[in-house]
């Protein structure tokens, strides 16, 4: 099928268990989420990635495209000005972008990783 599609992504429940992330000292973040495969092109990696409030550290090791559906809070890349997002923004990343994640609310987005 050329054309795969993540009905009601806002509202998709079930999504798998991703385990948590957090640094230490701050409250543990539940993360969970669903990732699609694109035959033919299996090295883009998509999905649905969804956390609940806290802070943690990513590393953005390829190009990143995220779109997100719900949630608010504030991305610092390292040596960077903060970046405010909140539900309805898109953000582009860089390969090799680190930085430091600071979730308010429930995030849940659709991303593309190249």
């Amino acid at each position: 099928m050329k054309v795969q599609q993540i009905k009601q992504s806002i509202g998709l429940q079930g999504l798998e268990d991703w385990g948590t992330a957090g640094l230490p000292g701050t409250p543990q973040i539940r993360v969970s989420g669903v990732q699609k495969v694109i035959r033919g092109s299996e090295a883009i990696d998509t999905g649905i990635f969804e956390c609940t409030p806290g802070t943690y550290r990513r590393s953005v090791k390829q190009a990143e495209v995220m779109h997100f559906l719900s949630g608010k809070g504030r991305f610092t890349p390292d040596g960077e000005d903060t970046i405010h997002f909140a539900g309805g923004d898109t953000l582009f990343f860089e390969a090799h972008t680190e930085g430091t994640w600071e979730v308010e609310e429930t995030m849940r987005k659709v991303y593309v990783i190249f």
